[in-house]
This record gives structure tokens, C-alpha cells and sequence, in this order.
């Protein structure tokens, strides 16, 4: 299975009025996102921000729970935690897989909307799990990432839909979801063979 990034981007991001703006970082973010990426073996968590200001909230909360009090308290915390880095842009993110790795990683993002690259989740969970190329995956915070920016991105995956016709995902559930759907276990193949296992014993 080729390796699994995930960037959480503060910028560039779209506000409520469709400004472009740079987020504030949360610490929910930090730690529910960090924890997801843990259960999914995500190889790095990149917390993407170009204000030292905001960088210096990031360092303050890995430092509390991988050196301090909060390590011996949490350690499974601490353990999560250990793979969020800071990143200053999009573009040294890739850059570090690069380097990491030795190729050039897809840059795959989400939204809401249809974008004329936006490819379906089993497309993407197949290069994962048969290609050798590193992917990076990219949540906006706010009101999503800016669309120029978006337009230069391999893939966007398409969006994620409930059973209405609301979309409205926080960053956290949306990181959640998509996770398992590319790097989860496959439990609709389990629960196919069951059905066939059920119907083949029903004919006879």
C-alpha cells in the first residue's frame, strides 16, 4: 500500500463571505484529526499555517503531551501526536514527502462540490493500495480551500453525502470518513461474501 498523508490547510481558505483568509488553529484539530490519522496509520499529519503565531500554539501543545505531564497521563495521546508536524505551505508539504520518500506524492483534496477532476473513492482507494506514488490528502478548514488553489490539486474526491440533501461536515468528521473509506477495512467485501454464504445456503 503506498504511503498515506493527510494536511489540515488554514490557508489559503475561504471564509463565510467567500474571502480569502488564514484560520485560526484549534487544538480539537490538533488532537481529534492526530488520533484518526493514528487508527489509519497515517504516515505524517501536517498542520498547514504560514504565521509563526500559530506555530507557536502547535509546538506549545505537542510539547505539553510528548514531554510533559500530558505524555505520562496520555500516552497513547502522546502517541497519536507524534506524527503531526507544522508546515508553513502546501508546497513544503509536499515537498518533505518528497524528500521522505523519494517521489513525488498525488495532492488529493475534498469539497463539497464536483470539480472537473473530482474522481470516487474506490478510484482513489485503489492507488493507494496498488500504487507505489505517496498521497497527500488535504482537508480546508473554514469554508473550504480556495478554488484557484483547489484547481492545481491531481484529484478531488468526490463529496461525502448523507441520506439528505444537507452537507455540512466539521473538518473532524469529514477527516474520520474519508480515512475509513480509503484506508479502512473493506467491510462491504465481508459483508458481500456473507450475503453470498446466506444465499447459497437458503437454495439449498
Amino acid at each position: 500500500m503506498a504511503d498515506l498523508y493527510v494536511g489540515l490547510v488554514h490557508y489559503p481558505i475561504y471564509n463565510k463571505r467567500m474571502n480569502v483568509i488564514a484560520g485560526a488553529v484549534t487544538n480539537f484539530d490538533i488532537h481529534d484529526i492526530s488520533r484518526t490519522c493514528r487508527t489509519y496509520n497515517v504516515q505524517g499529519y501536517y498542520i498547514i499555517h504560514p504565521l509563526e503565531v500559530q506555530k507557536q500554539i502547535i509546538d506549545k501543545i505537542l510539547s505539553y503531551w510528548q514531554e510533559g505531564y500530558g505524555k505520562v497521563y496520555n500516552p497513547d495521546r502522546a502517541d497519536a501526536l507524534s506524527r503531526v508536524l507544522w508546515q508553513p505551505d502546501i508546497a513544503s508539504a509536499v515537498q518533505t514527502i518528497a524528500e521522505r520518500t523519494g517521489k513525488q506524492p498525488y495532492v488529493v483534496t475534498t469539497d463539497a462540490r464536483i470539480y472537473p477532476n473530482t474522481v470516487s473513492y474506490s478510484f482513489m482507494r485503489k492507488q493507494l493500495q496498488e500504487g507505489d506514488r505517496p498521497v497527500l490528502l488535504l482537508f480546508g478548514t473554514g469554508f473550504g480551500i480556495e478554488a484557484e488553489t483547489m484547481a492545481k490539486f491531481d484529484y478531488i474526491l468526490e463529496p461525502v453525502y448523507g441520506p439528505c440533501d444537507y452537507n455540512h461536515l466539521c473538518v473532524r468528521s469529514a477527516a474520520a470518513i474519508i480515512l475509513d473509506r480509503l484506508a479502512g477495512e473493506a467491510w462491504w467485501e465481508k459483508n458481500k461474501e456473507k450475503c453470498k454464504k446466506l444465499y447459497t445456503f437458503l437454495l439449498h
